[in-house]
């Protein structure tokens, strides 16, 4: 575990005297000596340790330890940086990111600098999109750094750090399981506690994270003995306590100082294998090297630079580290021991997005609250030592201090190095600070948890209050504190408060948190935003609303007396397609095809979603070109399916207008549908053609070419499968239902387009289905066809209900007779009459367990075509309920005479009473007879009927079905 710059001593080998922290190594090899019984790896990493921190502190290009989002870091970072004044400041952030910091005047934080590619080339198909994000809050060092170097004429800021081509490229995902987490590559999976339930907490979406100073132990028996000690719950609460209090007023030799061992100590007590370890010595070897190019090309003296880095990295062994180290290379091939690799092909694409503080906990495994808390601390460290921090110009509609001003114009008085004094040794041997009990402070925390509680539903009173405040410095007092901390509060007011029940939306746990300092969030500010979500705001601006705010807005838009709306309505229907539910919701109106509302209200949350906003940006400069784009990826993937391509069509149809987008699609409709060779699709394929065919039929003069193709092609297809798809166990009979939906609605574009009925014909034929359900679709399709009569269909049914052994699976038959009603609607009639025979025939015992079956098929099989069997049973069955006894079933009843007799007797009074029809159908015949000449005729036509009886006897059955 010890690295290249361990000292190994026998025991009594005192220390150099020459070194700053010789008295330190002895005192550390005798408590070595003393605790191990001699020399061991104990002694090694402790003065492995001390010698960190001496080669650190002894480099001649000062570094600056910081821990990401310390109040005490940033604190000792203004400081620093008003006293040493330096002319370069390299900061440990992705190299790439440097342009789009000049950008954060424009935001309010906090904000995250993101670098987004979703078309990949050198990584893995399946990694895309790739997202990274560098949270900034103003309280951190990373931000003291940039404000001071923006802000001040001569600084130059140089980002050190790999860049986001490079996170990837050093990635090793496919090597780790989805569990795991790589604070090393700045992969965080949100282990926080809490924090991951708020909405906000998703800001950052899955992008991977990278943050300066990722201070905590990598040991987790380290972590835990800790914790255990130092009575907290977790280790924000230990950083918060132990480290960030003390150092909050401590000096810039002993900050440093006390940095540097933290992280040698955690350094030396890491796994010592493993890709983490490869990836921050990587890091660390890629920092020095940019920073010596940087400092041979420009020449400029280490004396008036600063390192900004976290405290993981100051303490570094690599063999790189400092001005004189070795001397890496840049490119594919070199001398050096350590080479950059270039990047891949990927585009990168940089912006800005919002984040909060529940995204940065989630994102970094932090506790709840505890970035709040920092904050909270970080504006009291300001107030109480007075220092003056560096703020952006112009941001969040601050203005500059004046004595930062004079600080900025002042020219700084060149710093000489001196030699680094041992301040380590007075830190650890002073006793701990007793912070006394600020009583005023508690009180007004205990006051203001109770009424927060009692607005959010809580029956608490002042009892409560002063039971918070009591329970507080108990806590304290069993941690060994004399001041309670926040998170004492926080334990004592989820004590007293919350008892057994959340009456509310929140917690008491997360009112404390928002009382504490409350959930801060971000905001990208409209010169900072890509050109696309500036185009949305500039054509969303006659609704004359704030869209930039956060919260919901309410938009009303009356289309018919102001015309001018419908560019509005455009924009929010592409953005209800392309953004996250939520962000653009209609209340009132719908965009269907051959539909258009007068009149739509809409709920808008752009500023909610600005994340999502902005990243849409990357994909494009307008609404237009990023909708264009998905629906080509859609119908060109490797899985895109006939259903899929469909509906782009009609998404194209509907917000993008025009025939040359959706003609496109359509043709890689047909192809997709050529090369399926199964059925799972052919309901949506079923329902979207229609909807495409009844819109050509209305708005179009002539169907286009590709839905043409597409039906001549479908009915061909669908007739080959149909066999195959009956035998099929794992089609459904939807599915086979669907495909003769398609082919018995599509038949007469299809033969008139030049396709073949005997095709259909052969495939029904050919079909020998085994289950029920698809045998009862299969006798539908025959009626249609005309093979099978009505009457032969009603015998089976009458069959089935006889026959004591197929009883039992009846429901299946109805659920098939139910499903042939979307191709042969026809049909409803002897549904109606399948399901009112089972009800008047079955018994009692039979039919009261099959009933819940019934009820059950037909709602899971059968909820969009009921509405046709109740329409039809509504006409059936009467009215009232005296007349249903003496009603009988249309099916039961018993013509008078003989079929002949009746088919000549209605069609010769059938004829007289409807000369025109005759006439007409004559006419078309080409007949020059008279059909209504004298009475004499009536014998000719019923000569002519008697000739023809199957025609009358069709018409016959058709009246006395209507």
């Amino acid at each position: 575990m010890s690295g290249p710059t361990e000292i190994r001593r026998t025991a009594g080998a005192p220390a150099a005297p020459e070194t700053p922290f010789a008295a330190l190594r002895g005192q550390l090899h005798e408590a070595a000596v003393e605790f191990a019984g001699g020399a061991d790896a104990l002694e090694g990493i402790l003065l492995g340790m001390v010698d960190d921190v001496d080669r650190a502190a002894a480099e001649q290009l000062e570094i600056f330890p910081v821990c990401h989002h310390s109040p005490a870091s940033a604190l000792a970072m203004a400081r620093r940086l008003r006293e040493k004044q330096p002319k370069v400041v390299y900061l440990e952030l992705c190299e790439d990111m440097a342009p789009l910091l000049t950008e954060l005047r424009n935001c309010r934080l906090p904000v995250a600098v993101q670098a987004f590619a979703g078309d990949i080339d050198g990584f893995p198909l399946d990694w895309a999109p790739l997202s990274v994000v560098a949270p900034i809050t103003e309280a951190s060092a990373e931000y003291q750094a940039i404000a001071y170097a923006l802000d001040t004429p001569g600084v130059e800021l140089v980002l050190v750090d790999r860049s986001s081509d490079h996170v990837f490229q050093w990635d090793a995902r496919h090597e780790r399981t989805d569990a795991d987490t790589d604070p090393g590559t700045g992969k965080g999976t949100g282990t926080g506690t809490g924090s991951g339930t708020e909405p906000e907490a998703a800001l950052h979406g899955e992008a991977v994270g990278v943050e300066i100073g990722d201070l905590r132990p990598r040991f987790a028996e380290l972590e835990e003995h800790l914790l255990r000690h130092g009575r907290v719950r977790h280790w924000s609460e230990w950083w918060h306590q132990y480290v960030e209090v003390p150092l909050g007023d401590s000096d810039h030799d002993t900050y440093r100082q006390v940095m540097f061992l933290i992280g040698s100590l955690f350094r030396r007590l890491a796994p010592g294998d493993g890709d983490r370890v490869r990836v921050d010595e990587d890091r660390e070897r890629y920092m020095w090297t940019r920073m010596r190019e940087h400092l041979a090309a420009t020449g400029t003296d280490p004396a008036d630079c600063l390192y900004v880095c976290g405290a993981f990295h100051a303490a570094s062994r690599v063999d790189e580290f400092g001005v004189d180290g070795t001397t890496g290379t840049t490119g594919t091939t070199g001398t050096g021991g350590f080479t950059i690799s270039p990047r891949t092909a990927t585009t990168w694409q940089y912006g800005l997005i919002p984040s909060s503080h529940t995204a940065i906990e989630a994102q970094f495994g932090l506790a709840s609250g505890s970035v709040s808390i920092a904050a909270t601390q970080w504006a009291k460290n300001l107030k109480r030592t007075g220092v003056k921090p560096y703020r952006l110009e112009g941001q969040a509609g601050t203005k500059k201090p004046k004595q930062a001003k004079k600080a900025a114009k002042a020219a700084a008085a060149p710093t000489v190095p001196v030699a680094a004094e041992d301040r380590l040794s007075g830190f650890l041997r002073q006793p701990p600070v007793v912070d006394t009990l600020d009583e005023a402070e508690l009180l007004g925390w205990s006051v203001d948890i109770v009424r927060a509680a009692r607005r959010s539903g809580y029956l608490s009173s002042t009892a409560d209050a002063i039971a918070v405040f009591e329970t507080s410095i108990l806590l304290a007092g069993m941690r060994d504190r004399a001041k309670p901390t926040p998170y004492d509060f926080q334990d004592a007011a989820v004590t007293c408060i919350e008892k057994d029940a959340v009456p509310g939306r929140r917690d008491v746990r997360r009112l404390v948190e928002i009382m504490m300092g409350g959930d801060r969030i971000g905001q990208v500010g409209y010169e900072a935003l890509p050109p696309l979500a500036r185009d949305v705001y500039d054509r969303l601006a006659p609704l004359e609303l704030n869209l930039q705010q956060r919260g919901v807005r309410r938009a009303l838009l009356d289309l018919a007396t102001e015309p001018d709306l419908r560019a509005c309505s455009d924009v929010l229907w592409m953005l209800r397609r392309l953004m996250p539910s939520g962000a653009a919701r209609p209340i009132m109106g719908e965009r269907r095809l051959g539909e258009r509302s007068i009149q739509e209200s809409w709920d808008l949350s752009l500023g909610t979603h600005q994340r999502s906003l902005i990243e849409l940006g990357y994909e494009g400069v307008s609404l237009e070109q990023v909708l264009e784009q998905r629906l080509r990826r859609t119908a060109y993937g490797p899985r895109a399916t006939a259903a899929e391509v469909l509906e782009a069509v009609e998404d194209a149809t509907l917000y993008l207008g025009g025939r040359r987008l959706a003609a496109e699609l359509g043709t890689r409709a047909l192809e997709v549908l050529s090369a399926e060779r199964t059925v799972d699709g052919a309901p949506e394929v079923l329902r979207r053609v229609r909807g495409l065919l009844a819109y050509y039929r209305t708005s179009e003069a002539v169907l286009p070419p590709w839905i043409e193709s597409f039906v001549r092609t479908g009915y061909a297809h669908y007739c080959t499968l149909l066999p195959t798809a009956f035998r099929d166990e794992e089609a459904t009979v939807g599915q086979v239902a669907a495909m003769l939906g398609f082919l018995f609605s599509m038949e007469n574009l299809a033969l008139s387009l030049g396709c073949d009925r005997t095709q259909l014909e052969l495939a029904v034929a050919q079909a020998h289905p085994q289950d029920p359900a698809k045998t009862a679709l299969l006798w539908a399709a025959q009626v249609q066809l005309g093979t099978l009569s009505r009457g032969e269909l009603r015998a089976r049914c009458d069959e089935l209900l006889g026959n004591p052994l197929v009883v039992p699976s009846y429901p299946r038959y109805l659920s098939g007779f139910v499903h042939a009603l979307e191709p042969v609607p026809g049909l409803a009639d002897v549904v109606v009459e399948a399901v009112s025979n089972a009800f008047g025939r079955l018994p009692d015992t039979v039919l009261l367990p099959w009933l819940p079956v019934l009820i059950t098929t037909l709602r899971k099989d059968a909820a969009e075509l009921a509405p046709l069997l109740v329409r039809e049973a509504g006409r059936v069955f009467p009215a009232r309920l005296p007349a249903l006894d003496a009603w009988i079933p249309p099916w039961r009843q018993q013509p008078a005479g003989p079929p002949a007799a009746r088919t000549r007797r209605h069609g010769a009074a059938l004829l007289p009473a409807h000369p025109a029809t005759c006439d007409a159908l004559a006419e078309l015949l080409g007949c020059d007879a008279a059909w209504t000449a004298p009475a004499d005729q009536g014998p000719q036509a019923l000569t002519l009927m008697s000739r023809h009886p199957d025609t009358a006897q069709a018409v016959e059955l058709l009246l006395a079905g209507s």
